[in-house]
């Protein structure tokens, strides 16, 4: 268990207060406080009356915390429609009057600076900011507007970008390093879902600082994650430079639950490691740039099993014979990728344990042996399924929506295929038993179901590899049908072993896994 002794990083978490009155303002100053923010940032463009000095006394002196006074213009992405001169008064009043820190923006820092030169306090900052609402730039344009915010006086850099792909994070991971070198601080952040690894990952890289709200969805800009999943959900204290970087890989990807998982077991073992997740729309791409050892392991999800396995430098003969990867490690002797299936043991474990359960622990030895096996769909878990289905000896059937790729899946696995349309009317015998590995039933489309309720009575088992809803559509329905059902949790804690020893050698602790997806 990590200890407070042990706290790896200086990287301030500055709460980003956007009531639209003092009186609120003061509420969630003392909020952030007890949540375990560093500082506030007050946004002084969200209240709907402002008098600068009165406001401004109470504001600082109420706050328990250090503060940072914002008053952004609508011209860069913020609310202040009014004259300028007044705008940056209330920023040299609120400096005067004792605030740690105010955020002017580049176009006008020059100016500001000039305006307060000789007159500073001794432990006042000024941070001269930049925001991208279109895009993030090359490394060459992101430094020189470094080299263009420092030559205005500032005390501190913050570059905010916005992210078209989770690669144009990595330009702005390099610009902080970069410019520790002369020792300039930076905050640095990406905007948007697929900039959410910047706001987690600064401290690894050097950040000054990060924005983390109080409650979920109450952002000053996109992709902010709250207080309590930085400190609590990924550890954000002891994240250092040489912290070990993990993550899933999926699209979409925000439902899954492998960072609760995952970051919590790194705490309780001690292991190095944090675990994000990975917004990702090319796979080949996004392992090129981020090809570092310290990005050290990916678990790869719906659409990416499948393309995973080209990317790889070396493949499990197992993940090869299914065709989809899950698990990739970056050897960190060499940095070479290397593929793995942890899929289809998880899932065929699930469903032979349903099966014995079904069958009051009989058929102990192959539950699967000589059974109808129906696999709803052709992707990477489909394949995982089908060709774990088939090794233990079940006679195995797709169904896919489109019929060609069904068809191919069950020629690679010597089965029988049929459409997704036609599955409602396929029943050669009782006592089937049937996978869903699509997305269909998956939050937030929780009232789709793959296949009609008057067809779920021909099987003895269904299963389910969706597990947000734990309890589908699908599996209520079989259940209602008598069918025993298996969650798609019970296949992600059996996968979940298997990606834990290979991303930490060391033996996977699986009653505190099971501990941790119970909750």
């Amino acid at each position: 268990m990590k200890s407070e002794g042990n706290l790896k990083n200086t990287t301030l978490i500055c709460a980003p207060l956007v009531a639209e009155s003092v009186d609120k303002m003061s509420t969630d100053m003392r909020k952030a406080k007890a949540s375990g923010a560093d500082l506030v940032e007050i946004r002084l463009d969200y209240l709907k009356c402002f008098t600068p000095r009165r406001d401004l006394e109470i504001l600082i002196k109420d706050c328990p915390l250090p503060t940072l006074f914002t008053y952004r213009p609508q011209w860069e992405g913020g609310r202040y429609k009014g004259e300028e001169n007044k705008r940056l008064d209330a920023l040299r009043l609120a400096m005067e009057l004792g605030a740690d820190y105010v955020d002017v923006e580049l176009q006008v820092a020059k100016e500001f600076n000039d305006s307060i030169h000789g007159r500073k306090p001794e432990k006042f900052k000024v941070i001269v900011s930049s925001h991208n609402y279109e895009n993030t730039p090359s490394v060459e344009d992101l430094g020189n507007l470094v080299a263009r915010i420092q030559a205005t006086g500032a005390d501190i850099v913050k570059i905010a970008t916005t992210a078209l792909d989770i690669t144009d994070v990595a330009r702005i991971f390099q610009i902080i390093v970069h410019s520790q070198v002369s020792n300039v601080p930076v905050i640095g952040l990406v905007m948007g879902e697929r900039g959410l690894i910047s706001r987690i990952l600064c401290p690894k890289f050097g950040g000054y600082l990060t924005f983390a709200t109080l409650e979920r969805g109450i952002v000053s800009a996109p992709g902010q994650p709250t207080i309590e999943e930085l400190l609590n959900l990924y550890n954000f204290r002891y994240i250092g430079a040489d912290t070990r970087v993990y993550g899933i890989i999926g699209k979409p990807v925000s439902h899954s639950k492998s960072p609760f998982l995952y970051n919590e077991v790194f705490n309780s073992i001690g292991f190095n490691g944090v675990y994000v997740h990975f917004l990702v729309d090319d796979i080949a791409n996004f392992l090129q740039v981020y090809s570092s050892t310290d990005f050290a392991g990916f678990s790869c999800t719906i659409p990416h099993k499948e393309a995973a396995v080209k990317c790889c430098d070396e493949v499990d003969p197992v993940a090869m014979s299914i065709g989809a990867v899950n698990c990739i490690i970056r050897r960190q002797s060499d940095g070479k990728l290397l593929g793995y299936n942890t899929d289809y043991v998880g899932a065929i474990t699930a469903v032979e344990d349903g099966l014995r359960g079904s069958w009051n622990n009989s058929y102990t030895t192959a539950p699967l042996a000589g059974k109808l096996f129906v696999v709803i769909g052709a992707g990477g878990a489909g394949k995982a399924l089908a060709y774990g289905a088939k090794e233990k000896g079940a006679r195995v059937v797709i169904a896919n929506r489109t019929y060609a790729r069904a068809k191919e899946l069950a020629n690679t696995v010597g089965g029988a295929a049929v459409s997704l349309a036609e599955l409602d009317s396929f029943h050669p015998e009782d006592g089937m038993i049937l996978a869903n590995t699509t997305s269909i039933g998956m939050q937030p489309k929780v009232d789709e179901t793959p296949i009609s309720k008057e067809a779920l009575r021909f099987y003895s088992v269904v299963f389910d590899a969706v597990y947000t809803p734990k309890v589908t559509r699908l599996l209520r329905e079989a259940e209602e049908c008598g069918a025993t059902i298996v969650s798609g949790s019970e296949m992600f804690i059996g996968q979940a072993f298997g990606q834990f020893e290979r991303f930490t050698g060391l033996p996977a602790p699986k009653e505190l896994i099971r501990q941790i997806m119970a909750k």
